[in-house]
């Protein structure tokens, strides 16, 4: 995605599709990133729409209000693997924290999960004033990361109404269970097609009915260390884990 010598200096955000020698109009938001990031016209930057389209193209104006680009060039990209995050409702922060590196891995679902323990977390991060924060977040490291597609946010969801079907692989990360590495190779190699949906506990763990009802419904129990680990750590490090055995198993 470069023009000749003359690499991207930026990477922006954008809904809309692109098209070969058509004009994206950016934002006011990407507009003072590109003042802050000392950009001008005739400046080289990338594209992206989340949805599978990179193009590069070049600044023709710039003012506070907004960007105009040229799109000279557009690539698409296959989505990667599927691999679908639960996550609980918990403090705030450290979901948009989350989030972020979600996104880098290249996650393709995100839903925030109501446990019993959620309810005591306090700030927590739900709602759709939450929701919009978190998809900011996720296109900022979507930026970052020059990345190719956003996560789709699902809504928020309880216990009792968490879905599953389809051809899916449900995991819940459980310190007893097997190491998760094995059991999404193991699974993987039967059912190739099969799409991992990783759900990561509250803080202080998920309570003994919670787990039976999870276990009743197919879940299976997967582990990742000896010790307990704060839910994002569990979160992230479960993704990169599948992120890998499913490179490993094309």
């Amino acid at each position: 995605m470069e023009r000749g010598d003359r690499p991207a200096v930026g990477t922006f955000y954008s809904r809309a599709p692109f098209s070969s020698g058509g004009v994206v109009r950016l934002s006011e938001a990407a507009a003072h990133h590109a003042r802050v990031k000392r950009l001008e016209p005739r400046d080289c930057v990338r594209l992206t729409n989340g949805a599978g389209e990179i193009a590069s193209g070049t600044i023709a104006s710039l003012d506070r209000s907004a960007v105009d680009v040229v799109v000279e060039a557009v690539d698409t990209i296959a989505a990667p693997a599927p691999i679908h995050l639960r996550v609980p409702v918990a403090d705030r922060d450290r979901m948009l924290w989350l989030a972020e590196k979600a996104t880098e891995l290249g996650v393709t679902t995100w839903q925030a999960v109501r446990f019993r323990r959620s309810m005591s977390v306090s700030p927590r991060g739900e709602g759709g004033v939450f929701a919009d924060k978190l998809r900011l977040r996720m296109i900022a490291a979507l930026e970052q990361s020059t990345g190719a597609w956003l996560p789709r946010i699902l809504p928020d969801t309880t216990l009792d109404a968490l879905d599953a079907s389809g051809d899916t692989l449900p995991i819940v990360l459980d310190i007893c269970g097997a190491p998760l590495a094995h059991t999404l190779a193991h699974t993987l190699a039967a059912r190739p097609s099969a799409e991992p949906v990783l759900l990561v506990g509250p803080e202080g763990g998920v309570e003994t009915d919670e787990r039976d009802l999870l276990a009743a419904r197919g879940w299976t129990a997967a582990s990742l260390a000896p010790s307990t680990l704060r839910f994002e750590t569990a979160g992230i490090a479960a993704v990169a884990v599948a992120r890998a055995e499913r490179a490993s198993s094309r």
